[in-house]
């Protein structure tokens, strides 16, 4: 299975009340992330069989868009196992429930997130990983071991989604 594993675009400010924060949605620049993330994917040929979102508002708003862009039809599925509390049992479990799926891309918060994706290719110690808002990783999965293939941080997929829409006509002088 290809694992594609993707942190939620930006959203903001954190809010302190809990119930608030379950509700907070992208701001202007994470819908722009996740834009430029799927124009991305596309110029990679990248198609996803199944997509599954934490139920939280901004991963969910994340999923969506990056799978409109990316030509995903059906409907996004909602795991708890993305959620913030949860663990990497979990995280397992759902990992089995999707395992007829060839390009799975999950999208959920950190920093269970990060630790999900060090002990899937870091066995018995996780390995340490930084996934910033709106980055995606690419990992093989079989069997409950992976490896890490590549991993995109917004600031690449900004200057790649920029090169690939620059336009290709030669600048003339109209001198």
């Amino acid at each position: 299975m290809n694992l594609y594993v993707l942190r939620h675009a930006s959203a903001g400010t954190r809010r302190v009340n809990p119930l608030l924060d379950t509700r907070r949605p992208l701001d202007k620049e994470g819908k722009k992330q996740c834009l430029q993330l799927g124009h991305v994917l596309n110029s990679m040929r990248l198609h996803f069989d199944l997509i599954v979102s934490s139920p939280l508002k901004r991963s969910l708003q994340t999923a969506s868009l990056v799978g409109m862009e990316t030509g995903y039809e059906a409907s996004v599925l909602l795991s708890n196992a993305l959620a913030p509390g949860a663990t990497f049992a979990d995280f397992q479990k759902l990992l089995s429930e999707c395992g007829e799926a060839e390009n799975l891309l999950v999208v959920g918060h950190n920093p269970n997130l990060t630790t999900f994706l060090g002990s899937l290719i870091a066995l018995p110690k996780p390995a340490r990983i930084r996934l910033r808002k709106g980055s995606i990783a690419r990992v093989s999965y079989d069997r409950g071991a992976g490896t890490l293939q590549w991993l995109l941080d917004p600031r690449t997929v900004r200057t790649l989604y920029t090169a690939s829409t620059a336009s290709s006509r030669r600048k003339t002088s109209r001198k």
